[in-house]
């Protein structure tokens, strides 16, 4: 977890593992409990046993923190797809798996979820580097267009449009999941949810 603020010497400092784990969870408990706006980096530094001066002159601002940890468990989202992707061959096969590992994944850290889709501000978050996510982005798009390619998916629009139409089943799926009080595994119903977002993404012809 490494930004840099070039004003102070503070931005230089590599937090042990321990702490980083820390500062992870007290950051994603707090910004994703309280609207972000009323959410701080006292909070943060008083749950994770951190002084507020060093992780201040870490990161900069609050923006700075939530953005750096959203990264890192985004980044840890990609590996996993990457991992459960190998001998995958069936263009179908991999994007359920595609889709199963994201729900997976949200089910399991709700907190990542709340921040992502919920209570992070979105045109703030897209004028940071870390909203592109561009290894994920690419893993995703690189499948789309192989299906394109193959005939297999619509051709008729451009990748990125049935990848916008697949995260955001996915973003409003987990949505109405904590709006209906996580009462049901996303996990259980995943892959009826994917066969509903196979047939809006395969080729009508």
């Amino acid at each position: 977890m490494k930004t840099e603020n070039k004003n102070n010497p503070d931005s230089n400092k590599v937090f042990k593992p321990e702490t980083q784990k820390r500062l992870e969870a007290a950051a994603l408990e707090v910004f994703s409990e309280s609207d972000f706006h009323k959410a701080n980096i006292r909070a943060v530094a008083k749950k994770a046993g951190v002084s507020f001066n060093v992780i201040y002159g870490h990161y900069g601002s609050k923006e700075g923190l939530v953005f750096a940890v959203a990264d890192i468990w985004l980044g840890r989202l990609t590996d996993r797809i990457i991992d459960h992707l190998q001998g995958i061959e069936d263009l179908k096969e991999k994007l359920r798996k595609v889709f199963w590992v994201q729900m997976d994944y949200y089910e399991k850290y709700p907190q990542l979820g709340k921040i992502l889709f919920m209570t992070l501000p979105m045109k703030t978050w897209m004028s940071d580097k870390t909203f592109q996510q561009k290894k994920m982005i690419n893993l995703f798009l690189e499948v789309l267009r192989q299906g394109q390619k193959e005939g297999i998916l619509n051709p008729g629009v451009r990748a990125g449009i049935l990848l916008d139409f697949m995260l955001g089943f996915v973003q409003r799926s987990f949505f109405m999941w904590v709006s209906r009080g996580q009462k049901e595994s996303l996990v259980a119903e995943a892959n009826t949810l994917f066969e509903m977002v196979w047939r809006g993404i395969s080729n009508p012809g």
